[in-house]
């Protein structure tokens, strides 16, 4: 082949040879039709760069928050556990301490104060 047959080739193998709105028609058998182009959603810029943006404000909410609960004292570190992560109630809390559930409420409610002041 000479140089004209290979730019040819070139040319017949990277034209895209099915419509735009081919790669949302048919399902199944239908679907070999689809444009290989259109399938690749890695190369969409838009996409790419609000799926950054969204990583980068979701790494900069988990650092507020990791310094925000390296600022509170060891018994309200303990009480967000139970409450938010073994997903605990007052009432179940309050009997293991042996205390009533409103002490538990208010202290619920000091953390919640206090991590609200270091995140804002």
């Amino acid at each position: 082949m000479d140089d004209d047959e290979v730019d040819e080739q070139r040319r017949y193998d990277y034209r895209v040879t099915t419509h735009l709105d081919a790669y949302h028609d048919g399902e199944e058998e239908a679907a070999n039709d689809r444009n290989k182009y259109l399938a690749d959603d890695t190369t969409n810029p838009e996409h790419l760069i609000t799926q950054a943006e969204d990583e980068a404000q979701h790494q900069n909410m988990l650092d507020k928050l990791t310094k925000a609960m390296e600022c509170l004292l060891p018994q309200q570190k303990e009480l967000f556990k139970k409450v938010y992560l073994e997903k605990r109630s007052n009432t179940d809390i309050a009997a293991e301490e042996g205390v009533t559930e409103a002490a538990i409420r208010g202290r619920l409610k000091k953390l919640q104060e206090r991590l609200r002041k270091i995140l804002s």
